[in-house]
């Protein structure tokens, strides 16, 4: 039995791991990747000595998928959860702390903004719930729409589009509600009377657990685990270039003839190799659109003097042109006992990628002079480094859950055949963890 997986980031490796543990020694497991590596948006460098992500650096810890992993594979001692900081919202040149009981930074009351909106935005939050709510059930609004509809636009840039951005390197107005937060749809859809009302019954009772979880040694960690786990033949530089279907399986250009197939590639590639076998599917997926990103991760003396916050997230419309700063060595305990200061600076929000095409002085340089006005601290960088994310991120406009579905059903015919990815359900290393093991699932039921 002969398998193919395309796409060398954590989805496939999850996919390759889960095969190799159902179907046993005897499958002939193989790794694609047109990338001289593994892992795809997840990487690790080493800077100054240590291992530092430039990815990713952390996940959702209250999901299950990545500690229930790290524990299959042995590397549990390697989970570490953050310090408990919250982040500051840089907003009217100022920071701000960032609201509190909010969902994904819509607030559930005007007392969570005060002070990061003006007042006449907090009076217009406390009497959403006597305005009428239109929702049409079952349907689907960008949350910028939304938000800005029932508690106005400042609420929108200074609150919603920081977290947004963090997540989706998109805005508000470039994300649907339905993908991006399902409770909140299905709080509307249940009848909620304002949206107030619908954020009040979506928040998570109050919990002692960490939201977010991480890797000590970086995300590497977990990719070398994964690859021995699944023992499986991984072929780098080698980009798929044609599916086909054949009498007893696929045939992958150019790895040959293959049992089943497991793409666990980026939309468009995605769209690239459906284009022969399933047209239909191949247009769907074709219509995700991607964002880009840049990360430069910096170390600084350690005594350098900054906010004792986890980050600092910026407002859209602000003149700076990072969009938010992971202050890491306040963030991570095991990062604090380093020998210097960590600092990351994220640039890029879908739709304009004019800063991906500097020079990587320039964006270091505006990655140190913003940090510089945020901070208010004198910087001398030791060491910089730039890492670039182009189409890293897929966009879950409005209407992607039925896209999904509707991409799905299109290939549900396809026997032999699973996708996996973070453009079908999240783009969190969780939510691709889980899309690699259902896909998984999938070859192993149509084999059986």
């Amino acid at each position: 039995m002969r398998i193919a997986i395309v796409g060398g980031g954590i989805s496939g490796l999850v996919a390759a791991y889960r095969l190799r543990r159902t179907l046993g020694a005897a499958a002939d497991l193989v790794l694609i990747d047109e990338r001289d590596r593994l892992g795809g948006i997840l990487r690790t460098a080493e800077i100054d000595g240590h291992p530092v992500d430039l990815g990713a650096e952390a996940f959702v810890g209250r999901r299950p998928e990545i500690p229930e992993l790290m524990r299959e594979l042995g590397i549990e001692d390697q989970l570490v959860y953050p310090a408990g900081k919250r982040p500051l919202v840089w907003s009217g040149g100022t920071g701000h702390r960032l609201p509190e009981r909010t969902l994904m930074g819509i607030p559930a009351g005007p007392e969570s903004i005060a002070g990061l909106v003006d007042d006449e935005t907090v009076a217009h939050v406390a009497a959403e719930p006597g305005r009428p709510l239109r929702w049409e059930r079952g349907g689907d609004v960008s949350v910028g729409a939304l938000v800005a509809d029932r508690f106005g636009e400042q609420v929108v840039r200074r609150s919603v589009d920081p977290l947004l951005g963090g997540v989706y390197a998109g805005t508000a107005d470039s994300i649907g509600v339905r993908a991006a937060l399902p409770t909140l749809a299905a709080a509307l859809d249940a009848g909620a009377e304002s949206l107030t009302d619908a954020i009040r019954k979506t928040l998570p009772p109050p919990s002692s657990t960490p939201v977010f979880g991480g890797i000590r040694d970086g995300y590497q960690v977990l990719l070398e685990a994964l690859r021995a786990a699944a023992d499986v033949k991984v072929e780098t530089n080698t980009p798929a270039t044609r599916l086909t279907r054949t009498a007893t399986g696929w045939h992958l250009d150019p790895i040959g003839a293959v049992d089943a197939v497991v793409l666990a590639t980026p939309a468009p590639v995605t769209a690239a190799l459906l284009r022969d076998i399933a047209p239909d599917a191949s247009a769907i997926a074709a219509g995700i659109r991607l964002a880009s990103s840049a990360v430069v991760a910096m170390t600084l003396p350690k005594d350098t003097e900054l906010p004792d916050n986890s980050g600092i997230l910026v407002a859209t419309g602000e003149p700076l042109r990072a969009k938010a700063f992971t202050l890491s060595s306040r963030k991570w305990p095991h990062l604090a006992a380093r020998d210097v200061a960590l600092i990351r600076a994220s640039f890029g929000r879908f739709g304009d990628d004019s800063l991906l095409s500097w020079q990587d002085p320039d964006l270091i340089r505006a990655a140190v002079e913003d940090l510089t006005t945020v901070t208010g601290a004198a910087l001398r960088p030791i060491t910089a480094v730039v890492q670039r994310w182009r189409g890293g991120l897929p966009q879950y406009a409005p209407g992607h859950t039925t896209r999904i579905a509707d991409l799905r059903s299109a290939t549900a015919d396809l026997d032999g055949l699973a996708l996996a990815g973070a453009y079908l359900d999240g783009v969190g290393v969780p939510a691709c963890a889980a899309s690699g093991t259902a896909a998984a699932a999938r070859i192993t039921q149509r084999l059986n």
